[in-house]
C-alpha cells in the first residue's frame, strides 16, 4: 500500500533500511486469522521461524533473507529429515485445532454490499463510544492526520508533524466550513467495516482483516469483526 504510486517516501526509506524477520504464534481464544487465510505467511518477509520446541524450521523468503542465512551458516542446517517434516506437520495440526473462533470472511464482500442500508449499522452506532481504540490496536489501519506546530518563542519556525489518526473520530471527515460528510456514527462505522471486509482485499489483493482478534479483545462494548460479520451474516440486531 505504502509503495505503490505515490510512495510514501518516509515507509520507502525506513522500508529499504529494514529487515523482517517474521515469528509464529499460538492462537488465543480471539483468533480469526484461520478465517482470513493469514493463519500461515507465505509472503512479505525476509526470514520466518517456526518454533518446533527443540528446533527452529526456519523459512527464507527474500534474498535479504538468504544473505543472512550465509552470513551465519553454523547456526542452520539444511538436511530435513522426515521426522523433520512430521514434527512440522503435526504442530499445523495440533495449531489449527486452537482456534475457537470463525467467520465467514470469504462471502463477507457480497454480504457488506448487500447490507448497507440495513438497520444493524443503527443498533451498533447507538454502542458505539467513537473512542478508536479499535483503530489504535489493528494492524492494518493507517490513517494519519498532518499537524504544524509553531514555535511560539520565534513565531517564525515550527515543525510539521504525522500523527495517528481514525476515521472513527466524530471530527475526522470535518471539512473547511463546518461540513461533516460522515458524523453519523452508523456512516463511521461501516465504512471502517467496509474496508476491514470488502474494499482492501478489492483494492490491494490483501485482506483489510488479519484476523488478529485485537478488536475482540479490545472493544469495550463488544463491536468488532466477529460481532458485525455474524449479525449482518443473519441479518439481524444481536440479541433479537
Amino acid at each position: 500500500m505504502f509503495l505503490a504510486n505515490p510512495p510514501d517516501p518516509y515507509y520507502e526509506g525506513l522500508r529499504k533500511s529494514s529487515a523482517i524477520i517474521g515469528f509464529s504464534c499460538l492462537p488465543n481464544e480471539s483468533a480469526l486469522c484461520r478465517s482470513t487465510g493469514t493463519d500461515i505467511v507465505e509472503e512479505g518477509f525476509d526470514l520466518f521461524f517456526v518454533d518446533l520446541a527443540d528446533f527452529y524450521l526456519v523459512w527464507v523468503g527474500s534474498s535479504i533473507g538468504h544473505d543472512m542465512i550465509l552470513e551465519k551458516e553454523d547456526y542452520f542446517d539444511e538436511n530435513v529429515t522426515h521426522d523433520d517434516i512430521q514434527t512440522y506437520v503435526e504442530w499445523r495440526e495440533n495449531r489449527n485445532m486452537m482456534f475457537k473462533r470463525s467467520f465467514n470472511f470469504r462471502d463477507m464482500p457480497d454480504i457488506i454490499e448487500l447490507s448497507y442500508k440495513s438497520e444493524i449499522w443503527d443498533y451498533f452506532a447507538n454502542k458505539c463510544l467513537s473512542c478508536g481504540q479499535c483503530s489504535m490496536v489493528c494492524p492494518t489501519c493507517n490513517c494519519y492526520n498532518v499537524i504544524d506546530i509553531l514555535d511560539l518563542s520565534t513565531e517564525t519556525s515550527g515543525r510539521r508533524e504525522r500523527v495517528w489518526d481514525s476515521c472513527m473520530f466524530v471530527d475526522y471527515s470535518l471539512v473547511a466550513g463546518g461540513h461533516n460528510f460522515r458524523g453519523d456514527r452508523a456512516d463511521r462505522l461501516k465504512l471502517w467495516y467496509t474496508h476491514k471486509l470488502k474494499a482492501f482485499a478489492h483494492e490491494y489483493g490483501s485482506p483489510g482483516c488479519v484476523g488478529c482478534g485485537r478488536c475482540v479483545d479490545t472493544c469495550p462494548v463488544d463491536i468488532n469483526v466477529l460481532t458485525v460479520s455474524e449479525a449482518l451474516t443473519r441479518c439481524e440486531v444481536p440479541g433479537e
